[in-house]
């Protein structure tokens, strides 16, 4: 390894981390609540790199709002879904992709329980982050859901009925996260792991399966 190597591995590595301690801390306490000497600390980090990776908390604020684009970007592939589909079966088979992979990830993956807290804070005291998150992920995805919705369904795209469908839809997926304490009581589970997780997007795509077969009725 040169020596120009090792100090930007280590200086990724430190992004990274403040990043992950961002999360976790603005997510359990509040943004105006966390310091950043504390999230330093959880980062193994000197508290001036805060400053320097980020040019502050509001940066590291905004730097968390991205990871969570790029993480739930990779899962949802969002290319995928802005291309549409060419029939009504198409359309539906990726809605269900998506819902698969997305409810697996945010009811099984550790690190989602960061990003829904993060997002729940951020739901409750809107800041820049949120409108970052808005629109680099929720509308442009949202709006690819309501395409292939309105292809399975015949709807139009952009009615109010669509979109409340469409958020009703993903509703349904991030419920699994939020209530996971009361999930796990009712289920009588230790945890979710892949085969409860599996269990999980298989009932969300039957549900998907009948709204669509509902909604198609509706246009006939």
């Amino acid at each position: 390894m040169s020596a120009k190597t090792a100090p930007q591995s280590t200086a990724g590595e430190t992004r990274a981390a403040l990043i992950a301690a961002g999360l976790n801390i603005f997510g359990r306490k509040g943004f105006d609540a966390a310091s950043t000497r504390e999230i330093a600390a959880a980062a193994s980090a000197n508290i001036a790199s805060i400053a320097y990776h980020f040019g502050g908390k509001e940066g590291l604020r905004l730097a968390c709002a991205e990871e969570i684009v790029r993480r739930i970007s990779q899962v949802i592939q969002p290319e995928a879904l802005a291309a549409g589909a060419a029939s009504p079966a198409a359309a539906l088979d990726l809605i269900e992709k998506a819902i698969t992979a997305v409810a697996q990830y945010i009811a099984a993956r550790p690190e989602a329980n960061d990003i829904a807290a993060f997002m729940l804070r951020e739901m409750t005291a809107p800041s820049p982050a949120l409108d970052r998150i808005y629109a680099e992920m929720i509308r442009p995805a949202h709006g690819a859901l309501c395409r292939l919705w309105a292809t399975a369904t015949g709807a139009d795209p952009e009615a109010e009925e669509t979109r409340l469908t469409v958020f009703s839809i993903i509703g349904q997926m991030i419920y699994f996260r939020i209530c996971r304490p009361v999930v796990l009581k009712r289920m009588g589970w230790d945890g979710v792991g892949p085969d409860e997780a599996a269990r999980i997007a298989s009932v969300l795509v039957a549900n998907l399966r009948a709204m669509a077969a509902a909604a198609r009725e509706g246009q006939a």
